[in-house]
């Protein structure tokens, strides 16, 4: 009697697939890298919420971790004060937030979504901006209102809290991973062109 074999399914995320085979070999033309372990990549993504003066308010608390749980995926876990800060009333080891760390298809997945459809969503959005990199070539970018993940129903939204997300990458300086995140469509803010002003002077007959 002849087996069947099980076809395992192709769990690689679009973006992911996109970078291997078209972004990253165009990066490398593009950037003038003779290695393509120069090629800037994403490592990861840490989602924050900072709980701040609500970090005692359980409501808040279980708000803040279903919308974590509901938008990535996974878990999140608690994340804690390194050192005190009298003028906040904050001892080291107190609680003051909630975060999940994606990688490999997770990671892409998520990006694929907020940059398609949740970022659109942001009110009044003209773009994300262009000084949102640290000197690594990492890029964060707030979020006020947790509405605009589709993942979440009204019920789940009617107490408001922000988040940060991180978007960690691995480049050699940071125009390269504001090159990497326009390959996967983030729209980032136009920067107005400087025309050259050129004085015209009228020839007297």
């Amino acid at each position: 009697m002849a087996t069947k074999t099980m076809t395992t399914p192709n769990l690689n995320a679009r973006l992911k697939v996109l970078y291997v085979k078209q972004y990253a070999p165009e990066l490398q033309k593009e950037l003038g890298l003779t290695n393509a372990h120069q090629v800037p990549r994403l490592e990861k993504i840490v989602i924050n919420i900072g709980l701040g003066r609500a970090k005692d308010d359980k409501k808040v608390l279980e708000v803040a971790a279903n919308t974590l749980r509901k938008i990535t995926g996974q878990q999140p876990i608690d994340t804690f004060a390194k050192k005190s800060i009298a003028g906040f009333k904050l001892r080291e080891g107190n609680k003051i937030g909630l975060k999940v760390t994606l990688r490999g298809n997770k990671m892409y997945e998520f990006m694929d979504r907020f940059i398609n459809v949740v970022v659109p969503r942001l009110r009044d959005f003209h773009g994300v901006s262009n000084k949102s990199f640290d000197k690594m070539g990492n890029f964060s970018i707030g979020i006020n209102d947790q509405s605009v993940f589709p993942e979440l129903t009204f019920e789940e939204t009617t107490t408001v809290h922000g988040m940060q997300a991180i978007f960690v990458i691995n480049c050699s300086q940071m125009e390269h991973g504001k090159s990497l995140l326009q390959k996967f469509g983030m729209p980032f803010e136009k920067i107005p062109e400087i025309k050259d002003q050129v004085t015209v002077t009228k020839e007297t007959k």
